[in-house]
């Protein structure tokens, strides 16, 4: 058996579906996250291991979270973030939280309705998002573009996945009011197809989904760091364009995913997109120092 605590060997941070430090990053900060992204790595493992009790589950995640916090040596996976929020001086409020999300996936199949999944984005997905600026710095006026922009990516992959997730973990993330409200059930998602009432399911959620990147659209001019800028602006177009695809797919029966040509295409757009809001912002920014 693979170590359960630790990495998948067959999935790094370049199999997923939006960039984890890319080239775009600066080196200096590139470790730190790739250390954040390790963890989180290590505690999805756990959550996701079908041969596992909840209770070893749970074990598991709270192992992690104590090596992280120096109470233990236990953990592998959890030593190099524990070393560079150390070297950094960054409080380890995120991956913990990150953690709580983890043992909800253990322990909750089901959300009601979208607050309630809102609030497993809480946990799950801006934890990473504000990690990654306070790792650059960047001012915590950020934290509600970059919140926005991680739910979205969070929600898009619930989607892609939905099918999966049900199948093998008996896990639904679209809503059960949402459901309730197409004329659709949880078992749907059971299904070698979606039925028409589930596909109008992952429109509604789509759409829904268009909103919170819509909030996040000032999001790259608002950081300072125009690497992370460019980065940022990469995954808002890659997350707008999958959002798109979830509108017109089957995720059970279709690979809602963007090719590897496509993702390179979609990259220089994102890059251009962003240098021309900073290059906007910093107009903006000279205009006003010279009329005062």
């Amino acid at each position: 058996m693979k170590n359960i605590a630790g990495p998948s060997p067959s999935r790094t941070h370049r199999d997923e579906n939006f960039p984890v430090a890319s080239r775009l990053i600066h080196p200096r900060h590139r470790g730190t996250i790739l250390a954040f992204y390790r963890f989180a790595r290590a505690a999805d493992d756990v959550a996701d291991n079908p041969s596992l009790t909840e209770s070893q589950k749970l074990a598991l995640l709270d192992g992690l979270g104590n090596t992280l916090l120096g109470k233990s040596e236990a953990a592998a996976d959890a030593l190099p973030l524990r070393a560079a929020v150390t070297e950094r001086g960054l409080s380890p409020r995120h991956p913990l939280d990150l953690l709580t999300a983890f043992r909800m996936d253990v322990t909750k199949h089901r959300y009601g309705d979208w607050e309630d999944l809102i609030h497993y984005c809480t946990y799950s997905a801006m934890p990473v998002g504000r990690f990654v600026l306070d790792v650059h710095g960047e001012s915590h006026a950020t934290w509600p573009a970059s919140d926005a922009l991680c739910a979205a990516l969070q929600i898009i992959n619930h989607l892609q996945d939905c099918g999966v997730d049900y199948k093998r973990l008996d896990r639904a993330y679209i809503p059960l009011d949402v459901l309730a409200g197409h004329g659709a059930d949880v078992s749907a998602l059971g299904a070698g197809k979606a039925s028409p009432e589930l596909l109008r399911c992952v429109h509604d959620m789509a759409e829904r989904t268009a909103v919170l990147l819509d909030a996040a659209k000032p999001f790259s001019a608002q950081i300072a760091d125009l690497r992370l800028g460019l980065e940022v602006a990469v995954i808002h177009r890659l997350a707008s364009t999958l959002r798109r695809m979830l509108t017109r797919r089957d995720p059970l029966s279709e690979r809602v995913h963007i090719t590897k040509v496509g993702f390179s295409g979609l990259g220089v757009v994102g890059i251009t997109e962003g240098l021309i809001s900073h290059f906007v912002k910093a107009r903006f920014a000279y205009r006003k120092a010279q009329d005062a």
